[in-house]
C-alpha cells in the first residue's frame, strides 16, 4: 500500500559529502525546499547534488555556489529522487553550514 510522510532531515555540512537524503528502493522523495546557514562567521561556497543510485556518478543541482558569513541560502525549486539516489551536500573547505531539507517520502 502507497504512503506519502511528510519529513525533515537536517545536518552540518562541513568539506566531506554528507547524505542528506539516503534514497530506498520503491521510493520517491520530492524536496520542497533546503536551506543552508552559515554560521561560523566565514564565507564559503557549497555543492548540493544527486548521486544517481548511491554509485559515484554525481549531478550538480549548485556547484561552488557562494554563501556568504553568517547568511543563509534557500533552494524552494522542487527536486525529485527515486529510489536509491542520495542527495548529497558539501562545503568547499573546513566550514560549519547548518542544513535542513523538508521533503515528500512516497512509496510506490
Amino acid at each position: 500500500m502507497a504512503s506519502e510522510i511528510l519529513s525533515v532531515a537536517h545536518s552540518v555540512v562541513s568539506d566531506t559529502e554528507v547524505v542528506l537524503i539516503n534514497g530506498v528502493s520503491g521510493h520517491t522523495y520530492t524536496v520542497l525546499s533546503i536551506t543552508l546557514c552559515e554560521t561560523a562567521g566565514n564565507a564559503e561556497t557549497f555543492d548540493i547534488f544527486i548521486d544517481d543510485g548511491g554509485g559515484g556518478t554525481d549531478y550538480e543541482i549548485y556547484s561552488d555556489q557562494a554563501l556568504a558569513a553568517n547568511e543563509t541560502f534557500e533552494h524552494t525549486g522542487r527536486i525529485v529522487i527515486v529510489d536509491e539516489d542520495h542527495l548529497v551536500a558539501k562545503c568547499a573547505s573546513s566550514a560549519a553550514v547548518d542544513v535542513v531539507v523538508s521533503y515528500l517520502d512516497q512509496t510506490r
